[in-house]
Parts: structure tokens; C-alpha cells; sequence
């Protein structure tokens, strides 16, 4: 009974790990124990090497890359719409499964048996002075920084969805009663400094050397300095007063753990998100100031050509070395003969039935910095500077270069260089397929992204392709200097352009490299928040409208990391999805009905194929709209009525197991240490309360 109750209390460390490969029953790496393992340079990077493709993104096996990074939120959706915007479909889960593996502890300890263990060695003051750690002192550092940064990254991904989270820095005993303590909650700002603690000693470490930029180094590690203090000042900021931060009305942690107020470290709420805010500017200043003058360059122009010139910007993306690039500060390297990626072939076939909405299409300015409305409707334009939406080719014409080069338009070449023969690939871009609802070739809004589109069939062949995938970019650390300056210097909002001279400087950088020629003071200007509420959910924070100053800042966010993964986390600290509590959201793709695009849909007869208003329908009715809407087919498809939230939704429920596993009597859930997230309950398969 005492084993069967440690395993289970344990679990809340190592959820995750299957029986066959549970870590606390396995030596590290060899058969040899810690004294003896940690004694060497290699042995220390054998290990951190492990541990990279487990917690880095863009890492698992055979990745699809940016064709889906944003995939469930206003800038793309699946062929399938997500539990989050289904009402009711979001539910309590009873166990950590598939679905719900995040309250997991499987890795930190990982990371924390390497940093108990080779600590001592190494000397806890992380100078090296008393480093007994047998080879080169830049390379031991660089691998202890490595581990300290995995880390942080680990962490950040945990709190991102749980807000409180236990902080362990170490690898826990049997005793039941130290695991239940371990497991108690602490205050989300705590765990987000935590997190800069881990990066600050990261930072430190790994300063000594430059390694490939396919290892973690010291600028990606003040990027994701800059990422994590930039998400807990916004978050602090917008939820302010609820639930979801300390002291605010409900929060779970005044009836466990603090039955006083909650004291900042900072004094006060509007201290603590002022602290964060400035950690965000000074780590990303240190990146911003080293590559502003070495972003890479966008010729605004898509190869279709062998002999033609490529365009750096769409290289980046597109190459299987990555480490000529300074902007790229950090990739992952595929070698097709060991581990392969689909990114090349998914870009190739229509992004696998996963497509950009409407609203972000329209949400890209046009070439001269102007929003779409200014030359006349989304639909028709003036005919001239902005020709309408009719055809994905006038979409993109005269449009931010951004989209022009990655937005895929019919009749543009896909492949340049036929290195490897007899692939069943799209050598030209066909007519977006939107009604067979195929889980390779379909386009499910029928704008698609050819981001990733490598123009050589050698990096097409499925499950081995090696397109390098990038995770870590120095124009982020532009943009959140930008957001984080802005933010600090005006927390009511209502600023002017004249707020720092160094935000205006890598503001007007990321927009003269995209391709844009018109000034910010003139976008600003142009800017109309009532028509832009319609394209954009980051048009609000907290169910209000934004200033046009700050939303410009989240546009140029929005467009430059198109679909590179950083889309739901941005919504969610700046509390950017109330409205939908009141109003759903009804994702729309191409100009379906009533344009040429409606030809597109003929068989060999001339009879169109488009099918609506039955039981078998493969388009939306243009009764309701003339553009397409992938989820109004059938009156049966999950967000038929458009996607919905609830507050609750901005954080994952705890499962029911951890409640259980650490209530004294193991069925009290309400004797737990541990509190449940915002209006979720603790009753398994309940949806939001609110």
C-alpha cells in the first residue's frame, strides 16, 4: 500500500512517462550513477542533447512546420473546428491523457537531476572557479546554461497554460508528505521570475562562447527573456482585479495559501507589471540593438523562376541550412536520412487542409502602409491601388509583401528544380480545393500559405524532407521592445508616436524589410478601429477597443510571425477573446460565391460541383454570405453558429487525478493543497462554469 501511494503521489512529478520507460527507475543515460556519470564535458552534452528534442518546439518527428502553427485562432483553421470555441466542448479532464498532458512533471525533473547533480561539481556560485567537471570550462558552462534555459522554456510552456504552477528545483524523495507540499501552487509572477532567474543564469553561463546556432545560445536565451516578461506584464495588466491574478476577485490562492492578501514582491499589481515590462525592454534591447541592421532582406518578389534570383526572407524558411542567417537565432536542423519533416511537401499540397482566415487576410495593409478600407471595400477595392477580393490574385496585388510572397494564388509554380523525379506533387499551384474535404491536398478556407514551400522536390518527399525550422527569430526581440515600451510608458493606453525613439527605430526596420514604403504616422492615421474589430480579436483587450497606436503594434506582431506559433499565446495575454462571449465568431475564407472564383468549381460539362443546402453540401449557402465558411456546410459541424468563450477558457483546467492524488485521504478534493483554475470545476467531463 505505502509503494502503490508513493507511485501515485509521484505522479504529479512524472505524469506522462509510460510504464516501460518510467524515469525514476532508470539510470541517467548510462548504467552509471551520477557521482561517476557527470564527470566529463561529453557526458554533460550527451544529455542535454537528449533533452532537446523533447522540450524544443519544432522538434518531434516528421513536423509540418508553418503551415499550422496558428492553426485554432483568427489567423488559421483546420478542416475540424477546435474544443476551445465549441460550446461545451471543452471539458474537466478526469486523468492526464493524450488530450491533457501538460500537468506533467516528467521533464523538469529531468532538468532538475542535472542540475542537483552537477552543481557540486561545477560550484553553485556558476563562476567554475571550483569546477571539477573534467574539460573545456566555455563548453561546460555553455551545456549548464543549456540545461538552465531548457528549463525556463519547460516552465514558460507549463505556466503559459496553468497560470500558478509549482516551482521545483529539485528532484523530490519518496515522502509522500514532501511530494503533496512540492505540488502546492505558487503565484503565476513568482513562476514567471523563476523563469527569468533560470534565463538570467542561462544568460550568464553561455556568454563565454558562440556555438552553431542550432544549439541554444546566450540571444536566444534574452529573446525568451524578453517573450516571458512581455507575457506576464500584458497578462498582469489586462487581468487585472480577476480571478486570474493574485489578489483579484476569486483567486483560488487566497483560500489556500494565502488567506491575507497576496504581497507583491513589487509592492502592488501596477509595480509588479512596470517590473516585468522593463525586464521585457532591457533583455530585448540588448538582441534588438545587434540585429537591427542584420534582419534579412525581402525583396517583395517570389522566385518562379530556376535562373531567377530567391529572395532571402523566403529562404529563410525554405532552406535546409539556416545557419548563414544572422536573424535565425536558433533552428533545427533535419537531416533527411535520419529525421525527416513534412514542411516542404504540406506548403506544397495546401497546407493539409489548413487555411488563413478571411480576417487575416484582410488585416495585411497594402504595400504603402494604408489599411485595406482606405481604396474602397474589402470586396471591390478601387479597382486600381487595390483591386479587391475576388481572386486570390488581386488580394494580393499591391499588398504588404508578406503576404504577397506567401500567400499561394493559382498558376504560380511550386516547383523550380525537379532533383528527385516521379513525386506526386502540385508542380503548378491548382484551384484551391475547398469541397473534398482531403486531409493532404484540401484547403479548408482556400487561401493556403506556402510558407516553408521549398521550390526542389528533394524536399518533398513525405517523412524526409529537411527544410530547417525556426524557433527562435531576432525580429521578436524588435517588436516586443516596441509592445513592452509602449505598454510601460502609457498603462492607460491613448499614447503618441514621439514615446521612444528606439521603438520607432526597429518599428520602421521590421516594416522598410518587409516592403512596406508609407509611414507609421500615416497607418496610425488611416486607422479605424471599428472596422478593424471585424478582422482582428487583438483589436480588443478585456472587451474593449484598443488605441490604433498600440493595435498597430499587435498588427505588425501578427503579420511579421505569420503562422509561426506565437498567435494564441499573444491572444491570451492580452486578454483579446471577451467580445466572443457576447458575439461568435464565424471564420470565412475565399470570395466564394459570385465571383470568378465560383468557376473555378466546374466539371468537365461545365455543371458546377459546389454543393449547399443539403445533406451532402461541400460549401457553405450563399443565402448567408458569399464568402465561404468551412464550418456553416452542415447544420451538424462543431461552431456551426461561429466560435464562442468563456473566461475559464484562458487557462487549462487541472485534471481531477491531481486533486485525488493529493488530498490526505485520497477522495477529498476539497482537503487538496492544490486549487482549481478559474471557472472550471473540479467534477471530471464539466465544462466552463463561466
Amino acid at each position: 500500500m505505502k509503494k502503490k501511494y508513493i507511485y501515485l503521489v509521484f505522479a504529479i512529478l512524472v505524469s506522462g512517462i509510460s510504464s516501460c520507460d518510467d524515469f525514476l527507475d532508470e539510470a541517467p543515460k548510462s548504467n552509471m550513477a551520477p557521482e561517476v556519470y557527470f564527470e566529463n564535458e561529453s557526458q554533460l552534452l550527451a544529455y542535454t542533447d537528449d533533452l532537446y528534442p523533447k522540450i524544443l518546439p519544432g522538434s518531434a518527428t516528421n513536423s509540418y512546420g508553418f503551415y499550422a502553427q496558428d492553426a485554432g485562432t483568427d489567423n488559421q483553421i483546420e478542416k475540424n473546428a477546435p474544443n476551445h470555441f465549441d460550446e461545451g466542448m471543452w471539458k474537466v479532464p478526469a486523468n492526464d491523457d493524450s488530450n491533457n498532458p501538460n500537468w506533467s512533471f516528467e521533464k523538469i525533473y529531468r532538468l532538475n537531476y542535472f542540475l542537483v547533480n552537477v552543481m557540486p561539481k561545477f560550484g553553485n556560485d556558476l563562476s567554475g572557479t571550483a569546477n571539477t567537471i573534467v574539460g573545456n570550462l566555455a563548453n561546460i558552462k555553455h551545456y549548464i546554461g543549456e540545461i538552465y534555459f531548457l528549463r525556463a522554456f519547460e516552465y514558460f510552456n507549463r505556466y503559459q497554460k496553468f497560470g500558478d504552477f509549482p516551482i521545483i528545483r529539485e528532484p523530490l524523495n519518496e515522502n509522500p508528505q514532501v511530494l503533496t507540499d512540492a505540488s502546492k501552487r505558487m503565484p503565476r509572477n513568482e513562476v514567471a521570475r523563476f523563469i527569468l532567474s533560470d534565463l538570467d543564469n542561462a544568460i550568464n553561463l553561455m556568454s563565454d562562447k558562440n556555438m552553431a546556432t542550432t544549439r541554444i545560445n546566450k540571444d536566444a536565451a534574452l529573446l525568451l527573456k524578453s517573450r516571458v516578461a512581455l507575457y506576464e506584464g500584458t497578462w498582469l495588466k489586462y487581468f487585472k482585479g480577476t480571478a486570474f491574478v493574485p489578489n483579484g476577485k476569486d483567486w483560488g490562492g487566497k483560500n489556500k495559501d494565502y488567506n491575507a492578501n497576496y504581497q507583491y514582491p513589487n509592492g502592488d499589481i501596477d509595480a509588479e507589471i512596470q517590473f516585468f515590462l522593463n525586464e521585457a525592454m532591457v533583455a530585448s534591447k540588448e538582441v534588438a540593438d545587434k540585429y537591427v541592421s542584420q534582419l534579412t532582406q525581402n525583396t517583395g518578389v517570389l522566385q518562379q523562376d530556376a535562373d531567377e534570383s530567391s529572395n532571402p526572407y523566403y529562404n529563410m524558411f525554405a532552406s535546409d541550412d539556416l545557419s548563414g542567417i544572422p536573424e535565425v537565432l536558433l533552428w533545427r536542423e533535419y537531416v533527411q536520412e535520419l529525421i525527416g519533416n513534412d514542411v516542404a511537401l504540406a506548403a506544397n499540397q495546401g497546407n493539409w487542409n489548413v487555411g488563413l482566415t478571411r480576417g487575416y487576410v484582410q488585416n495585411f495593409l497594402t504595400k504603402d502602409g494604408m489599411p485595406v478600407y482606405i481604396y474602397g471595400t474589402y470586396a471591390d477595392g478601387d479597382g486600381v491601388y487595390y483591386k479587391g477580393d475576388k481572386t486570390i490574385a488581386d488580394v494580393r496585388y499591391n499588398r504588404d509583401p508578406r503576404l504577397s510572397i506567401f500567400l499561394k494564388e493559382p498558376g504560380q509554380k511550386n516547383i523550380l528544380t525537379e532533383s528527385v523525379k516521379g513525386l506526386d506533387l502540385f508542380y503548378e499551384e491548382p484551384y484551391p480545393d475547398v469541397i473534398t474535404g482531403s486531409d493532404q491536398r484540401g484547403y479548408s478556407t482556400g487561401y493556403a500559405l506556402r510558407k516553408g514551400g521549398a521550390f526542389d522536390t528533394k524536399y518533398c518527399i513525405q517523412n524526409k524532407g529537411c527544410v530547417g525550422i525556426v524557433i527562435f527569430r531576432a525580429a521578436e526581440a524588435l517588436i516586443n521592445y516596441v509592445e513592452a515600451s509602449y505598454e510601460k510608458a502609457f498603462p492607460g493606453g491613448g499614447g503618441n508616436l514621439d514615446w521612444d525613439s528606439d521603438a520607432m527605430r526597429y518599428w520602421n526596420a521590421l516594416r522598410q524589410r518587409a516592403g512596406i514604403t508609407g509611414t507609421i504616422n500615416a497607418t496610425v492615421g488611416a486607422t479605424q478601429m471599428e472596422l478593424e474589430k471585424e478582422n482582428d480579436w487583438a483589436a480588443y483587450s478585456a472587451g474593449t477597443l484598443v488605441d490604433p497606436i498600440l493595435y498597430n503594434i499587435r498588427r505588425e506582431r501578427r503579420c511579421e510571425f505569420l503562422s509561426e506559433g506565437l498567435r494564441y499565446m499573444d491572444l491570451c495575454r492580452w486578454r483579446a477573446m471577451d467580445q466572443l462571449k457576447t458575439k461568435a465568431y464565424i471564420p470565412e475564407g475565399i470570395h466564394l460565391w459570385n465571383t470568378p472564383m465560383q468557376d473555378w468549381y466546374k466539371d468537365d460539362n461545365g455543371v458546377t460541383t459546389l454543393i449547399y443546402g443539403t445533406g451532402n453540401a461541400n460549401v457553405s449557402s450563399p443565402a448567408e454570405t458569399e464568402y465561404l465558411r468551412p464550418y456553416q456546410r452542415l447544420a451538424t459541424q462543431r461552431c456551426y453558429n461561429g466560435f464562442v468563450w468563456h473566461d475559464a477558457h484562458y487557462l487549462y483546467p487541472i485534471p481531477v487525478k491531481q486533486f485525488l492524488l493529493t488530498a490526505p485521504d485520497g477522495a477529498t478534493i476539497e482537503n487538496s493543497p492544490i486549487y482549481q483554475n478559474p471557472y472550471w470545476s473540479t467534477a471530471a467531463d464539466s465544462p466552463a462554469e463561466r
